[in-house]
Parts: C-alpha cells; sequence; structure tokens
C-alpha cells in the first residue's frame, strides 16, 4: 500500500484576513479530496522548532472559513536567527529534523515577502516546501493579488468613507494614514475607491508645497475641506532623497566603520519618518491655514471577517496548493493568475517586491479623476 501523505503547515508573519480561508482551503483538499494527513504547527516556524503542532481534521477546520485571524497563532521568528533563552540562533537544522522526525512530505507556509526568504532557505536544507502569498499590502511577487489585501482596501475606504462627513463639516483637512511601508498598493485602492483628494504612497515621492496647492485651489472653488490617503512609507522629496543618500553610502562602505555609520544614518532617517503622518498635517496646516486632524487607522486594517474575495482567493489557492502536493511538486509559491493559479519557483518570488509601477493604471486613473499624488 502506499504511504499516506502528511503535511505540515504554519502561518508566519503578520495575520491578514483569509488565513484560516486559506488553511480551510489546503486542509480539506488534503484530507477530503486526496486522503493525506496535515498538522499544523502553532505561532510560525517556532512552532516546528519547540514541537508545538496541532493535529488538524474535519472538526478543527469546520467554521473557520469566515473567522479572522490564524487559528494556528503566527510570529515573525526567522529560522536562521530565532531568539532561543535570550540568545539568537540558527535553528534551521533543527526544523530539518523535525520535518525528518514527524514524517512530513511537506510543509506549507503561508506569509508574505519575509515567509518566502525563510521557505526558500529551508527548502535549500531538503525540505518539500510550497508557500501561499498573504499580505494586505499586497506586495508579494509574482502574483495577481495576495489574500488579505482586498479585504484591508474595504475596511480602509470604508474608514475614508466616514471621514467625509467631518472633514466637510468642520472645513478640515484630515490626512488618513493607511498601512504599506514599502508599496501603496492599499492607499492607492482605498484612496481611489474612497474619493480621497490626495493620495501619497511610497513609490512616487511628493512635494509637500504640491499638496498644500492642490487642497488650497480647492478651496478657491468653493469646496474647504480636503481627505488625504497617505501610506505610513510615502516620503517627501526632501526625506527620499536623503534615504536614496544614505542607502548608496552603505553600498559603498568598505570597511565596518564605514558600514556603522551608514546603518546609523539610516536607522535615524527611519526614527524619524515613523512621525512623518503627524508632520505632513502640520505642515499642511501651516500652508494652507486649514485645520488639519489625523487618523491613523492602523491594525484594523488587518482584523475582522475576511471579505468574499479574500474567502475565495485564499480557498482557490489553498486548494491548489493541495494539489501541488499530490503531484509531487515543491520548491514554489502558489501564485494567483488570473481566474487561476500557477507554481512560481520560489527563487523567483524571495527577496523581490511588487511595488506600484509610476504608470500604473490605478495611478492613470487616480490623476484623471483629479486626484493629487504629490509629485
Amino acid at each position: 500500500m502506499a504511504k499516506t501523505k502528511r503535511i505540515g503547515i504554519l502561518t508566519a508573519g503578520g495575520d491578514s484576513p483569509g488565513l484560516n480561508a486559506a488553511i480551510r482551503g489546503v486542509g480539506k483538499t488534503a484530507l477530503g479530496y486526496y486522503g493525506m494527513e496535515i498538522v499544523g504547527f502553532r505561532d510560525g516556524f517556532r512552532g516546528l522548532v519547540e514541537d508545538r503542532k496541532l493535529r488538524l481534521d474535519k472538526t478543527t477546520l469546520a467554521g473557520i472559513l469566515t473567522v479572522g485571524g490564524t487559528i494556528l497563532g503566527t510570529s515573525r521568528d526567522k529560522p536562521h536567527r530565532m531568539v532561543i533563552d535570550g540568545r539568537t540562533r540558527d535553528m534551521t537544522r533543527v526544523i530539518a529534523e523535525n520535518y525528518e522526525k514527524y514524517g512530513l512530505d511537506a510543509l506549507v507556509c503561508l506569509g508574505g515577502g519575509g515567509t518566502q526568504k525563510n521557505a526558500l532557505r529551508l527548502q535549500e536544507t531538503g525540505i518539500n516546501v510550497i508557500t501561499l502569498p498573504k499580505t494586505i499590502d499586497n506586495d508579494v511577487a509574482m502574483t495577481d493579488c495576495s489574500f488579505g489585501f482586498a479585504t484591508a482596501m474595504d475596511i480602509a475606504t470604508e474608514a475614508i468613507d466616514r471621514l467625509h462627513s467631518t472633514a466637510h463639516s468642520h472645513h478640515r483637512i484630515i490626512v488618513a494614514e493607511v498601512m504599506g511601508h514599502r508599496a501603496g498598493w492599499l492607499t492607492l485602492g482605498a484612496g481611489i475607491a474612497g474619493g480621497a483628494d490626495v493620495i501619497l504612497i511610497p513609490e512616487i515621492p511628493y512635494y509637500v508645497e504640491k499638496v498644500a496647492a492642490a487642497i488650497k485651489q480647492r478651496s478657491r472653488h468653493g469646496t474647504n475641506f480636503s481627505i488625504v490617503a497617505v501610506a505610513e512609507g510615502a516620503m517627501s522629496q526632501e526625506d527620499w532623497r536623503a534615504m536614496q543618500s544614505a542607502e548608496k553610502k552603505l553600498d559603498r562602505a568598505r570597511t565596518l566603520h564605514d558600514k556603522k555609520e551608514a546603518k546609523m544614518e539610516l536607522a535615524s532617517l527611519e526614527v524619524r519618518h515613523q512621525g512623518n503622518t503627524m508632520r505632513l498635517a502640520k505642515q499642511l496646516e501651516d500652508l494652507t491655514q486649514l485645520e488639519s486632524r489625523v487618523t491613523i487607522l492602523g491594525y484594523v486594517q488587518r482584523g475582522g471577517t475576511p471579505c468574499a474575495a479574500d474567502r475565495l482567493l485564499a480557498t482557490r489557492l489553498g486548494s491548489a496548493c493541495g494539489d501541488l502536493v499530490h503531484e509531487g511538486i515543491f520548491g514554489v509559491m502558489v501564485a494567483a493568475r488570473g481566474e487561476g493559479t500557477e507554481p512560481v519557483p520560489l527563487e523567483k518570488v524571495a527577496g523581490k517586491r511588487k511595488s506600484v509601477p509610476p504608470d500604473h493604471q490605478w495611478v492613470d486613473t487616480a490623476r484623471r479623476v483629479g486626484t493629487c499624488m504629490g509629485d
């Protein structure tokens, strides 16, 4: 008789709407369609190191499709840099040993960009790995979309919708900070859908004077309020140039002293940037003489029930993952491609980011309807 295949599954990185739907998609396909066994590991890669696991069966998978977060728990632990008893250690070999000990035929990792890199490292040790792309930022490379994005965009859009009435009633500028350190998909999509008057994203450094000019022009035409949707990673032209200069210094550094100085400069700029949204609101208030208020959406964008689009996407990707395990195809990410899926080698995904192209159709659309992009 053929040996029953056993899959291990874990969720890593930040939580995201649709993780449970994806776990269910993998689990139900593996269990019900292919007759496999599936074991969940708690809190990301740490669960595989510390022998914290959960046998997934029909009862465990029942009722989780609509639940936010992840029933397995998650963490940002990296296999090669995990804090154990107060010390940072490389636990890659321990994970490989436990993979063999548990008799796993494949390890399924649900996560964003960092998880793709960690999964590639595990693949290089001989572990059969498959990943699924998860992030509200939608910045995982080589996939049309990541699950979690659609729900977060709905939440951010609703928040911008609600801010319109307050901005209009009090004749204010309201600056809404949306998640997205390195990619502006979420801010751009929610900004367009919510009718933001200004959208600022990391890919397009802005001039605060141009933003202020657009707001003052609205005032001259009788509209004395504005909604500014800003990604947390959006930068002014001045800050962007300073960051580029510091990164070039780090690239050119040849001595430990020069590298240390360049890293300290980068760290200082990143700390300064943490208050960027508040600083932007104050600058706009000074330049326009309109009262400004800030709303930081924060983690509310990652929580709650996943929308229908994310449930569908996560289930599709999870089910396709079960097919790939059955077919013996590993070392890949299950990418969304049109209405179907495609296995993409992890080498093409890890270490890459899907940023918003400055000439993307969404950007063109925003400009055509009169939205200021800050440049």
